[in-house]
């Protein structure tokens, strides 16, 4: 597939098993349509990759923060590997326009969809380890991630919660209730869909791994939509 050479150019990464790389940017809606030319989408490569970036950001801010406390070293690990930040680094990739989605995936919108890049990026860096090992998907990561983490930068990450209210209240805009309004996948592996009202209207709605998470997405969202 040639617009992957581009990306591995874009990159500067050159993968040894192309079919691991083309995997990690298989959604499920194209194997549907193309099960002769692929045969596995990249959720597997997704549950490899969210464990290889756990791993890999928690060895880095060990060794970079040699002062941070454990449960601080947790609060920023969980913003830089958040849904919202991995959003951040497929975009800051331009991995969307990689992706393989089907037709009907495609028109609605899949290609921007958060949950979507969040989990390319995660099946990338899974496919990543298993071509060329730990210290490729590290360096990788030193280049992507890594050097835009900073106390500064991401200790609001973790409580946008927090801003909302404080805007909320200082704008007498009215109560503020965070609504579960869909789960999806299975029980191991579930993601939250979180919306905001203010006042009783719907605002802001967010996607994460856990309640808390989307909430957190959520919150991110409404403040951008109201501060605008």
């Amino acid at each position: 597939m040639r617009k992957f050479e581009q990306l591995q150019q874009d990159i500067n990464i050159q993968f040894n098993n192309k079919k691991l790389l083309y995997q990690a940017f298989t959604h499920a809606s194209y194997i549907n349509e193309h099960r002769k030319e692929l045969k596995h989408d990249n959720e597997r490569l997704e549950f490899l990759g969210d464990a290889v970036l756990e791993v890999t950001v928690s060895e880095y801010l060990f060794k970079s923060y040699p002062k941070m406390e454990e449960g601080d070293m947790t609060k920023l690990r969980a913003a830089v590997v958040c849904e919202t930040a991995l959003v951040a680094y497929s975009n800051q990739l331009s991995f969307g326009k990689y992706i393989l989605l089907g037709k009907g995936e495609e028109c609605a919108g899949g290609r921007q969809r958060p949950s979507l890049l969040a989990d390319v990026f995660e099946a990338f860096i899974g496919a990543l380890y298993l071509d060329q090992g730990l210290n490729a998907v590290q360096a990788f990561l030193a280049k992507h991630v890594f050097l835009h983490i900073s106390e500064e930068k991401y200790r609001h990450i973790s409580d946008y919660k927090s801003e909302l209210q404080e805007y909320v209240q200082d704008k007498a805009l009215g109560n503020i209730e965070y609504r579960i309004i869909d789960e999806k996948g299975p029980a191991h592996q579930k993601t939250f869909i979180s919306k905001v009202f203010i006042g009783g209207q719907p605002i802001g709605e967010g996607i994460g791994k856990t309640k808390k998470e989307a909430e957190q997405a959520a919150a991110c969202i409404t403040l951008k939509t109201i501060t605008n």
